[in-house]
């Protein structure tokens, strides 16, 4: 009969739960999959972005021995954030473990550690949906809660921006969609202040990407590049069209979507630490002064030894530091 003695093994441990629920199996999001962030550890709760507003102009012409234009120093701010912690608590009584055998050529303690993992696959599977909604959330300028509606995190507040929209005008069939989406390349270029981008990704809500596929002008490019489609390896990138990839995005849990069915949020790719993601040590005294992982695991028994609990934990922190870059599509 397994025993909840079994939790005082070293297989229980923060360090042997942490790594287990690291091992899970991982289906992730489409922003995950894209690598459009740069994931790392950090050993505090909270960061700073440095802020530079870098300025050039052109230098006039003058006589010899005059004097030149006056460079002034760049200014310089520090924009700090915390982290955000995102625990889950699950209770396994000792009854759920009371009648639990041992199967084949398991142990007591690998019987109870599968039943504590299975537990452990569910957290991770709504720590990796979150993630993925945070990330969303950096994209499009404002990180939100999980009911959807309070907000984290405003970026367009901290670094003192406001949205930057473009529309293709997708309403009228005479539309020139090629200009437009080279408008929108213009507009990203205009954000960026010079720096270089490898390309453009359109991530597009249902509505938006049929609205799309199904103008005049982009109608005749997309058939093409769908009798293509069964030659190539991986279709699932979008398609091209006027220099920039559109995809139709499908995140949501729970019936609420990600992005929006009429909008699309166009990324320039390609750009050094434009997206940044952060994890902070979780709060265990285990903890203090190490790198954050993206999770952590732990189990801790209950009054009078009658059960566990079980907590996962993230803190993390997903930032867009160029939020006006990001253009938001609107129908």
């Amino acid at each position: 009969m397994a025993s909840l003695d079994i939790f005082n093994d070293d297989a229980f441990s923060l360090q042997s739960l942490t790594a287990s629920i690291m091992e899970q199996a991982h289906v992730p999001g489409r922003i995950g999959a894209l690598g459009l962030f740069d994931n790392d550890g950090i050993n505090t709760t909270s960061l700073s972005i440095e802020k530079e507003g870098a300025t050039l102009a052109l230098v006039p012409a003058g006589d010899r021995g005059a004097p030149g234009l006056v460079v002034n120093a760049d200014k310089r701010e520090s924009i700090p954030f915390n982290t955000l912690h995102l625990p889950q608590t699950s209770t396994i009584m000792a009854d759920e473990i009371q009648n639990l055998r041992a199967f084949g050529t398991e142990t007591e303690v690998e019987a109870v550690a599968n039943y504590v993992a299975k537990r452990q696959a569910k957290h991770r599977r709504q720590l990796d949906a979150t993630f993925e909604h945070h990330m969303i959330g950096a994209i499009k300028g404002q990180i939100m809660d999980a009911d959807g509606s309070t907000v984290l995190l405003d970026l367009f507040n901290r670094f003192g921006v406001s949205q930057t929209t473009h529309s293709l005008v997708l309403g009228t069939n005479t539309t020139k969609v090629r200009n437009k989406v080279l408008e929108l390349l213009d507009k990203i270029e205009d954000k960026l202040d010079g720096v270089p981008f490898t390309g453009v990704r359109v991530f597009c809500g249902r509505d938006y990407f049929k609205n799309l596929v199904g103008h005049p002008e982009v109608k005749a490019a997309y058939e093409r590049w769908q009798d293509g489609a069964a030659l190539r390896d991986d279709v699932r990138g979008g398609f091209e069209f006027g220099g920039a990839i559109f995809e139709q995005y499908r995140g949501q849990v729970g019936g609420v979507k990600f992005i929006a069915d009429g909008e699309a949020y166009a990324v320039p790719e390609g750009v050094s630490d434009l997206f940044i993601g952060r994890f902070a040590p979780a709060n265990y005294m285990e903890t203090v002064g190490t790198n954050g992982l993206p999770y952590y695991s732990k189990v801790e028994p209950l009054r009078m030894n009658k059960g566990v609990e079980l907590e996962s934990q993230s803190n993390l922190l997903m930032i867009c530091t160029r939020p006006g870059a990001v253009i938001k599509l609107t129908a």
